[in-house]
């Protein structure tokens, strides 16, 4: 739907006494809360340079197909800027950009990096932030901040930030921004004159705050935390966004809100998880892409790194990223890396998946 609200009712929400007693007979049983299972990080970036405040917030990962251990990181200090970082954790280079909160990339041609994020600096009027990332140097370009709502909309924060791959001829890729209120924006980013502008399309809308997304370019899917709800999909090839229900918070799913950050783990042509942050119990789920059922929690413990809490953004690369990551890269921010400042830690997939749940 353009620019509206969804009128929506989730499976298991609250209805009244008569339908409640109507519909018990019929109501499937909550799967088992799965119990998370224990997992190291492989490494950690710096921390960031705000220190003693919620800064670190989202990471988006470029892998180098020539060169796996040479892929980079990118992340948001959401007070100050944008770092890129090598997977030593070390620092490659970092842009002052002001309040970037959620980050994106895709490389939409070959040698073009195109890194996005969403812009809250002025809180009334979102932006997309656009860079361009250069994956032998590790180094970023500036490309300049776009407004993308139609004019006369209503004040709104950018918050959460998404990309997938271009759904029309002339696109270079799609931009999601997620809005405070639950508004989520569609864009399309294109090339004219010379830069790289956001022309805005379309919107969905949810009922209370939300932020983290992922799109699936497989199936044209989008994925949407509404934090204290569940997940959504969002069927993108469609004539009006339409969201509906792929999993709920609570203990049948092992979604402790907030649900955060989101990330894909694809298999095959449509198959594989959904992983997303449940930071109300410091865990992670998998989610299957086909039915939204929980197949796996686990957690970040210390070890020879810190553990994980209170993770916002999430990202996930599989395929080799060089001998400390053969199998898969999972990035988490860390929402308490005392005595330090904030930072991501660094996972090497395979350990997920090697884990059983008992």
């Amino acid at each position: 739907m353009r620019n509206g609200a969804l009128l929506r009712i989730w499976p298991g929400a609250l209805l009244p006494a008569f339908a409640l007693s109507a519909c018990a007979g019929v109501q499937a049983p909550p799967r088992p809360f799965y119990p998370a299972v224990d997992v190291m990080a492989s490494g950690e970036t710096a921390p960031v340079g705000t220190a003693a405040a919620d800064a670190a917030d989202d990471p988006a990962i470029w892998r180098n197909a020539g060169n796996p251990a040479a892929s980079l990181i990118v992340g948001t200090d959401k007070k100050a800027g944008l770092y890129v970082y090598g997977l030593d954790g070390k620092v490659r280079d970092f842009v002052a950009a002001g309040a970037l909160n959620n980050v994106d990339l895709r490389e939409v041609r070959p040698g073009m990096i195109l890194v996005a994020a969403s812009d809250r600096t002025d809180r009334a009027a979102p932006r997309i932030a656009l860079f361009a990332l250069d994956g032998p140097t590790g180094k970023l370009a500036t490309l300049g901040a776009q407004t993308f709502l139609p004019k006369g909309h209503a004040p709104a924060e950018a918050y959460g930030f998404c990309m997938g791959g271009a759904l029309a001829e002339g696109e270079l890729a799609r931009a999601y921004v997620v809005l405070k209120d639950g508004t989520v924006a569609e864009s399309r980013l294109v090339e004219r004159d010379g830069a790289i502008q956001a022309e805005h399309l379309r919107n969905v809308k949810f009922a209370t705050q939300s932020e983290g997304c992922v799109v699936d370019d497989r199936t044209g899917t989008l994925y949407v935390a509404e934090e204290d709800i569940g997940i959504w999909r969002v069927d993108l090839r469609s004539a009006s966004l339409a969201a509906t229900a792929f999993a709920k918070v609570g203990a049948g799913q092992g979604l402790v809100d907030d649900v955060e950050g989101l990330a894909l783990a694809p298999e095959g042509m449509t198959g594989g998880w959904l992983v997303a942050s449940s930071q109300g119990d410091n865990a992670y789920v998998l989610l299957d892409l086909a039915t939204g059922q929980p197949t796996k929690r686990f957690r970040i413990v210390a070890g020879q790194y810190g553990a994980t809490s209170d993770t916002d953004g999430i990202e996930l690369a599989l395929g080799d990223f060089g001998p400390s990551y053969p199998a898969g890269l999972f990035v988490a921010q860390d929402g308490n890396n005392a005595p330090s400042a904030q930072n991501f830690k660094l996972v090497d997939w395979s350990k997920v998946m090697g884990q059983s749940t008992n």
